[in-house]
Protein backbone atom coordinates (compact mmCIF):
# COMPACT_ATOMS: atom_id res chain seq x y z
CA UNK A 1 0.00 0.00 0.00
CA UNK A 2 1.11 3.77 -0.46
CA UNK A 3 2.80 5.49 2.42
CA UNK A 4 -0.02 7.49 3.84
CA UNK A 5 1.40 11.16 3.58
CA UNK A 6 0.38 12.88 0.44
CA UNK A 7 2.06 16.39 -0.79
CA UNK A 8 -0.17 18.29 -2.27
CA UNK A 9 2.54 19.74 -5.02
CA UNK A 10 2.95 16.28 -6.41
CA UNK A 11 -0.68 15.74 -7.23
CA UNK A 12 -1.11 18.87 -9.29
CA UNK A 13 0.29 17.28 -12.39
CA UNK A 14 -1.98 14.03 -12.26
CA UNK A 15 -4.71 13.11 -14.12
CA UNK A 16 -8.00 12.68 -13.12
CA UNK A 17 -7.98 9.01 -13.19
CA UNK A 18 -4.48 8.93 -11.52
CA UNK A 19 -5.73 10.78 -8.86
CA UNK A 20 -9.11 9.22 -8.42
CA UNK A 21 -7.35 5.89 -8.36
CA UNK A 22 -4.98 7.03 -5.80
CA UNK A 23 -8.15 7.96 -4.10
CA UNK A 24 -9.90 4.60 -4.22
CA UNK A 25 -6.55 3.12 -2.87
CA UNK A 26 -6.12 5.76 0.46
CA UNK A 27 -9.63 5.04 1.48
CA UNK A 28 -9.10 1.12 1.20
CA UNK A 29 -6.15 1.82 3.18
CA UNK A 30 -8.23 3.56 6.03
CA UNK A 31 -10.72 1.04 5.95
CA UNK A 32 -8.19 -1.73 6.96
CA UNK A 33 -6.24 0.58 9.77
CA UNK A 34 -9.85 1.02 10.99
CA UNK A 35 -10.54 -2.36 11.28
CA UNK A 36 -6.94 -3.29 12.95
CA UNK A 37 -7.90 -0.31 15.51
CA UNK A 38 -10.75 -2.04 16.23
CA UNK A 39 -9.48 -5.35 16.42
CA UNK A 40 -6.75 -4.12 19.04
CA UNK A 41 -3.68 -2.58 16.86
CA UNK A 42 -0.94 -0.49 18.24
CA UNK A 43 -1.51 3.26 19.13
CA UNK A 44 0.64 4.45 16.02
CA UNK A 45 -2.06 3.55 14.02
CA UNK A 46 -3.97 6.02 15.24
CA UNK A 47 -1.31 8.74 13.92
CA UNK A 48 -1.19 7.20 10.62
CA UNK A 49 -5.38 7.40 10.52
CA UNK A 50 -5.00 11.12 11.06
CA UNK A 51 -2.46 11.17 8.20
CA UNK A 52 -4.53 9.06 5.58
CA UNK A 53 -7.78 11.44 6.12
CA UNK A 54 -5.93 14.41 5.51
CA UNK A 55 -4.15 12.51 2.20
CA UNK A 56 -7.70 12.18 1.43
CA UNK A 57 -8.83 15.31 2.23
CA UNK A 58 -5.97 16.44 -0.08
CA UNK A 59 -6.79 14.56 -2.94
CA UNK A 60 -10.56 15.48 -2.87
CA UNK A 61 -9.02 19.49 -2.97
CA UNK A 62 -7.14 18.78 -5.73
CA UNK A 63 -10.08 17.13 -8.00
CA UNK A 64 -12.52 19.92 -6.64
CA UNK A 65 -10.00 22.36 -7.72
CA UNK A 66 -9.58 20.69 -11.14
CA UNK A 67 -13.06 20.45 -11.67
CA UNK A 68 -13.70 24.07 -11.00
CA UNK A 69 -11.08 25.05 -13.10
CA UNK A 70 -12.27 23.02 -16.04
CA UNK A 71 -16.06 24.37 -15.30
CA UNK A 72 -14.65 28.28 -15.72
CA UNK A 73 -13.25 27.53 -18.58
CA UNK A 74 -16.42 25.97 -20.14
CA UNK A 75 -18.63 28.77 -18.73
CA UNK A 76 -16.09 31.45 -19.81
CA UNK A 77 -17.93 32.58 -22.95
CA UNK A 78 -21.33 32.07 -21.95
CA UNK A 79 -24.26 34.80 -20.98
CA UNK A 80 -24.39 33.60 -17.26
CA UNK A 81 -22.63 32.15 -14.66
CA UNK A 82 -23.52 29.59 -11.96
CA UNK A 83 -23.76 30.85 -8.36
CA UNK A 84 -21.14 28.93 -7.27
CA UNK A 85 -18.84 30.26 -9.66
CA UNK A 86 -19.64 34.10 -9.39
CA UNK A 87 -17.25 36.25 -6.91
CA UNK A 88 -18.85 35.87 -3.35
CA UNK A 89 -18.18 39.95 -2.15
CA UNK A 90 -20.81 40.94 0.13
CA UNK A 91 -24.71 40.41 -0.38
CA UNK A 92 -24.80 44.59 -0.54
CA UNK A 93 -22.23 44.49 -3.00
CA UNK A 94 -23.95 42.08 -5.20
CA UNK A 95 -27.22 43.86 -5.45
CA UNK A 96 -25.26 46.91 -6.02
CA UNK A 97 -26.22 49.28 -9.59
CA UNK A 98 -23.09 48.15 -12.30
CA UNK A 99 -20.88 50.87 -13.46
CA UNK A 100 -23.08 51.33 -16.88
CA UNK A 101 -26.53 51.57 -14.85
CA UNK A 102 -25.16 53.78 -12.46
CA UNK A 103 -24.17 55.87 -15.51
CA UNK A 104 -27.53 55.74 -17.51
CA UNK A 105 -29.18 59.13 -18.15
CA UNK A 106 -33.40 58.93 -18.15
CA UNK A 107 -34.87 60.64 -21.64
CA UNK A 108 -36.27 62.92 -19.19
CA UNK A 109 -33.43 64.04 -17.48
CA UNK A 110 -31.52 64.31 -20.10
CA UNK A 111 -34.14 66.85 -21.56
CA UNK A 112 -33.64 68.32 -17.62
CA UNK A 113 -30.18 68.71 -18.14
CA UNK A 114 -30.44 70.41 -21.56
CA UNK A 115 -33.25 73.01 -21.15
CA UNK A 116 -31.89 73.60 -17.91
CA UNK A 117 -28.42 73.87 -17.68
CA UNK A 118 -25.86 74.39 -14.23
CA UNK A 119 -25.82 78.07 -13.94
CA UNK A 120 -22.61 79.67 -14.44
CA UNK A 121 -21.24 82.51 -11.52
CA UNK A 122 -18.68 85.51 -12.23
CA UNK A 123 -17.52 85.53 -8.82
CA UNK A 124 -14.80 87.94 -8.18
CA UNK A 125 -11.86 86.90 -6.54
CA UNK A 126 -10.48 89.16 -3.82
CA UNK A 127 -7.20 89.17 -2.73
Amino acid sequence: MSSGRVKAGALWGKSKEDLSKQLDELKSELGQLRVQKIAGGAGSKLTKIHDLRKSIARVLTVINANQRSQLRLFYAKKKYLPLDLRPKKTRAMRRRLTKHEAGLVSERQKKRQMHFPMRKFAVKAEA
